[in-house]
């Protein structure tokens, strides 16, 4: 277990009108993990699984190779944590932020915090309850990377900034994950920031996991095939992925592209992004 920073083995967990289903993850060091999904597929209770703020139904959960639950406390200690929901008292500043979170903290330090302070411009007295959305963020942000943690877990943490923002959030994620030993678990509807940084895109879907693959195969290996009825009647079935079917053609998500352009050589074929593979996956028709 000392190469993988999480193991997921058979996580469940049963809610009245949803159930996570039966989950199995790894994430490696050294990786970013793309966690992506529609609204209600299970990203933020997995994450929540996780972390131990609710229980699990059954499975096995290990952070650092250790027990996330038996482990709990000295696994927290390693890790940094973002939301998009402001999780601190409205009533402190970011000075005293920093003086609670350094009694929390056992490799709290205090010149990072300060450093991050500065380069998001979050002045160090002001009350948080004044603080814009995106301030907010860049605060828990600023203390999630002041403690040497190893692996950084966000929720939709960037759903709130705007686009210079967002992208000097995803330099940090880059940077953060070049010490080899470091991690990150990154729930996102912005696709296209998880084009740029992910290693890995883990899919989830009505609590099932769908797919989990290097992002770059993803990006090599689908394709959208745009065709007329005559061609879609000869497909070859097992080629498809899943389809939708528009005004006067097809669209068909196939998983090899290369290989399938050279077969049906009078069909359009483009590459598929990331968020056009779960669009396909939720909304078309599977095979």
């Amino acid at each position: 277990m000392g190469d993988n920073i999480l193991e997921i083995k058979n996580l469940s967990k049963n809610f009245k009108d949803f159930s996570l289903n039966n989950l199995n993850l790894i994430i490696p060091r050294g990786v970013i993990m793309g966690l992506i999904g529609e609204n209600g597929a299970g990203k933020s209770t997995t994450i929540n699984c996780i972390l131990n703020e609710i229980g699990k139904s059954t499975g096995e959960i290990y952070i650092f190779g250790k027990d996330h639950i038996v482990a709990e406390t000295k696994i927290k200690d390693k890790i940094g944590v973002v939301f998009d929901e402001n999780h601190f008292p409205d009533i402190f500043t970011p000075k005293e932020v920093g003086k609670c979170m350094s009694g929390i903290f056992s490799n709290w330090e205090w010149s990072t915090y300060n450093n991050y302070l500065k380069q998001f411009e979050l002045p160090e007295n002001k009350n948080i309850k004044d603080f814009s959305k995106g301030m907010k963020v860049k605060l828990a942000f600023s203390v999630a990377l002041s403690h040497r943690a190893e692996f950084l877990i966000l929720d939709e943490a960037t759903s709130g900034l705007d686009p210079i923002i967002r992208d000097d959030i995803l330099d940090i994620l880059i940077d953060f994950v070049q010490n080899e030993n470091h991690s990150v678990l990154v729930s996102s509807h912005i696709t296209s920031d998880l084009e740029k940084i992910a290693d890995y895109i883990t899919f989830l879907h009505k609590g099932k996991i769908v797919f989990s693959y290097l992002k770059d195969d993803l990006i090599d290996n689908y394709g959208i095939i745009s065709c007329g009825a005559s061609t879609f009647d000869i497909f070859d079935q097992a080629e498809i992925v899943a389809y939708r079917k528009e005004d006067y053609q097809y669209k068909i998500l196939v998983k090899d592209r290369k290989s399938i352009a050279q077969k049906y050589s009078n069909a359009i074929i483009e590459p598929a992004t990331i968020e056009e593979i779960m669009l396909f996956y939720v909304k078309g028709e599977l095979q």
